[in-house]
């Protein structure tokens, strides 16, 4: 889904607001998230999940195509922990209706 259908599907949900209004609301959001990220903050949407920030220590991997050793530096990842409802929802064999 793109930034772009949820601010429709947000719009007509809320016709009451401006388009500009829920992009400005939609943008400080994801900005705190990223924010929170960087700061080493887990996120927690209940019933959807947790999203946090894991490093991936500095090593030495192995090219292998060449077997060349080269030094990889320390990384950031982003993990994601399926919350219990959002799991039930898309392990449940009835069609649900996703809104």
């Amino acid at each position: 889904m793109l930034k772009s259908n949820i601010l429709d599907k947000l719009h007509s949900k809320h016709n009451y607001l401006k388009k500009e209004d829920i992009e400005n609301v939609f943008d400080i959001l994801i900005k705190k998230l990223v924010h929170s990220l960087s700061n080493n903050e887990n996120i927690e949407l209940r019933g959807f999940g947790t999203i946090s920030a894991k490093e991936n220590k500095e090593k030495f991997v192995r090219n292998p195509k060449t077997n060349e050793k080269i030094f990889k530096p320390k990384s950031i990842k982003i993990h994601f922990k399926i919350g219990k409802t959002l799991h039930k929802r898309l392990n449940s064999n009835s069609e649900a209706k996703y809104e």
